[in-house]
Protein backbone atom coordinates (compact mmCIF):
# COMPACT_ATOMS: atom_id res chain seq x y z
CA UNK A 1 0.00 0.00 0.00
CA UNK A 2 1.33 3.43 -0.97
CA UNK A 3 1.58 6.00 1.75
CA UNK A 4 1.57 9.02 -0.58
CA UNK A 5 0.45 9.59 -4.14
CA UNK A 6 2.13 12.55 -5.85
CA UNK A 7 3.02 13.97 -2.43
CA UNK A 8 -0.58 13.72 -1.17
CA UNK A 9 -1.76 11.20 1.43
CA UNK A 10 -4.60 8.90 0.27
CA UNK A 11 -8.06 9.58 1.72
CA UNK A 12 -8.75 7.96 5.08
CA UNK A 13 -11.08 4.96 4.90
CA UNK A 14 -12.83 3.46 7.90
CA UNK A 15 -13.23 -0.28 7.97
CA UNK A 16 -16.20 -1.89 9.66
CA UNK A 17 -15.36 -5.26 11.17
CA UNK A 18 -17.68 -8.28 11.28
CA UNK A 19 -17.61 -8.50 15.07
CA UNK A 20 -18.56 -4.83 15.63
CA UNK A 21 -22.06 -3.72 16.48
CA UNK A 22 -23.91 -1.61 13.98
CA UNK A 23 -23.17 1.65 15.83
CA UNK A 24 -19.51 0.90 16.42
CA UNK A 25 -16.75 1.27 13.90
CA UNK A 26 -13.76 -1.06 14.07
CA UNK A 27 -10.54 0.82 13.34
CA UNK A 28 -7.25 -1.05 13.04
CA UNK A 29 -4.60 -0.08 15.61
CA UNK A 30 -2.31 1.30 12.90
CA UNK A 31 -5.01 3.75 11.76
CA UNK A 32 -5.76 5.11 15.24
CA UNK A 33 -2.63 7.31 15.13
CA UNK A 34 -3.70 8.73 11.76
CA UNK A 35 -7.16 9.64 13.07
CA UNK A 36 -5.98 11.22 16.31
CA UNK A 37 -5.71 15.03 15.97
CA UNK A 38 -2.29 16.67 16.15
CA UNK A 39 -1.81 18.07 19.70
CA UNK A 40 0.66 20.73 18.55
CA UNK A 41 -0.81 24.23 18.54
CA UNK A 42 0.04 26.21 15.44
CA UNK A 43 0.95 29.82 16.15
CA UNK A 44 -1.06 32.32 14.13
CA UNK A 45 0.99 34.47 11.83
CA UNK A 46 1.33 38.01 13.07
CA UNK A 47 1.82 41.06 10.90
CA UNK A 48 5.26 42.57 11.23
CA UNK A 49 5.44 46.15 12.44
CA UNK A 50 8.42 48.32 11.64
CA UNK A 51 9.37 51.45 13.57
CA UNK A 52 10.00 54.74 11.82
CA UNK A 53 13.67 54.64 12.82
CA UNK A 54 14.09 51.18 11.28
CA UNK A 55 12.42 52.33 8.06
CA UNK A 56 14.66 55.40 7.87
CA UNK A 57 17.78 53.29 8.46
CA UNK A 58 16.86 50.76 5.74
CA UNK A 59 15.94 53.52 3.28
CA UNK A 60 19.26 55.27 3.96
CA UNK A 61 21.13 52.00 3.29
CA UNK A 62 19.13 51.37 0.12
CA UNK A 63 19.67 54.93 -1.14
CA UNK A 64 23.41 54.72 -0.50
CA UNK A 65 23.72 51.40 -2.41
CA UNK A 66 25.24 52.09 -5.83
CA UNK A 67 26.57 48.69 -6.89
CA UNK A 68 24.30 46.17 -8.63
CA UNK A 69 22.85 43.55 -6.30
CA UNK A 70 23.46 45.53 -3.11
CA UNK A 71 19.80 46.34 -2.60
CA UNK A 72 18.84 42.71 -3.22
CA UNK A 73 21.38 41.58 -0.63
CA UNK A 74 20.01 44.14 1.84
CA UNK A 75 16.45 42.92 1.29
CA UNK A 76 17.46 39.25 1.72
CA UNK A 77 19.46 40.03 4.85
CA UNK A 78 16.56 41.94 6.45
CA UNK A 79 13.83 39.63 5.15
CA UNK A 80 12.05 42.42 3.29
CA UNK A 81 10.42 42.84 -0.10
CA UNK A 82 11.04 45.55 -2.67
CA UNK A 83 7.45 46.70 -2.15
CA UNK A 84 8.42 47.59 1.42
CA UNK A 85 10.98 50.05 0.06
CA UNK A 86 8.47 51.53 -2.36
CA UNK A 87 5.83 51.95 0.33
CA UNK A 88 8.32 53.35 2.85
CA UNK A 89 9.63 55.88 0.31
CA UNK A 90 6.08 57.12 -0.19
CA UNK A 91 5.65 57.37 3.57
CA UNK A 92 8.97 59.21 3.85
CA UNK A 93 7.79 61.75 1.28
CA UNK A 94 4.67 62.28 3.39
CA UNK A 95 6.69 62.49 6.61
CA UNK A 96 6.63 58.88 7.90
CA UNK A 97 3.57 59.74 9.94
CA UNK A 98 2.09 56.93 11.98
CA UNK A 99 -1.57 56.31 11.23
CA UNK A 100 -4.09 54.25 13.10
CA UNK A 101 -5.07 50.97 11.53
CA UNK A 102 -8.64 49.83 11.30
CA UNK A 103 -11.85 51.59 10.40
CA UNK A 104 -11.90 55.34 10.38
CA UNK A 105 -14.04 57.08 12.99
CA UNK A 106 -17.59 57.63 11.81
CA UNK A 107 -17.88 60.96 13.62
CA UNK A 108 -15.52 63.65 12.41
CA UNK A 109 -15.09 66.29 15.14
CA UNK A 110 -14.94 69.11 12.60
CA UNK A 111 -17.96 67.98 10.60
CA UNK A 112 -20.40 69.20 13.26
CA UNK A 113 -18.81 72.65 13.31
CA UNK A 114 -18.76 72.78 9.50
CA UNK A 115 -22.44 71.82 9.41
CA UNK A 116 -23.38 74.57 11.90
CA UNK A 117 -21.35 77.17 10.02
CA UNK A 118 -22.99 76.20 6.73
CA UNK A 119 -26.46 76.51 8.31
CA UNK A 120 -25.54 79.92 9.71
CA UNK A 121 -24.17 80.99 6.33
CA UNK A 122 -27.40 79.89 4.59
CA UNK A 123 -29.51 81.75 7.17
CA UNK A 124 -27.48 84.94 6.78
CA UNK A 125 -27.59 84.68 2.99
CA UNK A 126 -31.39 84.48 3.13
CA UNK A 127 -31.55 87.48 5.48
CA UNK A 128 -29.27 89.45 3.16
CA UNK A 129 -31.46 88.63 0.16
CA UNK A 130 -34.54 89.79 2.11
CA UNK A 131 -32.81 93.02 3.18
CA UNK A 132 -31.74 93.77 -0.41
CA UNK A 133 -35.30 93.19 -1.58
CA UNK A 134 -36.63 95.59 1.08
CA UNK A 135 -34.07 98.22 0.10
CA UNK A 136 -35.03 97.88 -3.57
CA UNK A 137 -38.72 98.32 -2.67
CA UNK A 138 -37.89 101.39 -0.55
CA UNK A 139 -35.95 102.92 -3.45
CA UNK A 140 -38.88 102.35 -5.80
CA UNK A 141 -41.30 103.92 -3.31
CA UNK A 142 -39.05 106.98 -3.02
CA UNK A 143 -38.90 107.35 -6.80
CA UNK A 144 -42.70 106.98 -7.05
CA UNK A 145 -43.16 109.70 -4.43
CA UNK A 146 -40.70 111.94 -6.24
CA UNK A 147 -38.20 112.08 -3.41
CA UNK A 148 -34.55 111.72 -4.40
CA UNK A 149 -32.08 110.00 -2.16
CA UNK A 150 -29.81 113.07 -2.16
CA UNK A 151 -32.41 115.20 -0.35
CA UNK A 152 -32.79 112.71 2.48
CA UNK A 153 -30.01 113.32 4.99
CA UNK A 154 -29.37 112.62 8.64
CA UNK A 155 -30.40 116.07 9.84
CA UNK A 156 -34.01 115.65 8.73
CA UNK A 157 -34.40 112.09 9.94
CA UNK A 158 -35.02 111.03 13.49
CA UNK A 159 -32.12 110.16 15.70
CA UNK A 160 -30.92 106.59 15.48
CA UNK A 161 -30.23 104.33 18.43
CA UNK A 162 -26.53 104.84 17.83
CA UNK A 163 -26.91 108.60 18.04
CA UNK A 164 -28.96 108.29 21.24
CA UNK A 165 -26.26 106.17 22.86
CA UNK A 166 -23.62 108.71 22.01
CA UNK A 167 -25.57 111.62 23.45
CA UNK A 168 -24.32 113.14 26.67
CA UNK A 169 -26.70 113.27 29.59
CA UNK A 170 -27.42 116.74 30.90
CA UNK A 171 -25.45 117.66 33.97
CA UNK A 172 -22.80 114.96 33.35
CA UNK A 173 -19.34 115.76 32.12
CA UNK A 174 -18.70 115.29 28.43
CA UNK A 175 -16.34 112.35 28.90
CA UNK A 176 -19.05 110.02 30.20
CA UNK A 177 -21.61 108.56 27.87
CA UNK A 178 -24.70 106.50 28.33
Amino acid sequence: MKKQINGVAPPLTVLIGHDADRSEVAVPEAMKDAIRPDPEVVVRAQRRQFTAEYKKRILAEADSAHEPGTIGALLRREGLYSSHLTHWRQQRDLGLAQHRRGPKPKHDPLSEEVRKLRQQNDRLTQRLARAELIIDVQKKVLTLLGISLATVDRSTTTRTAYDRCRAVRPGVEAGRRL
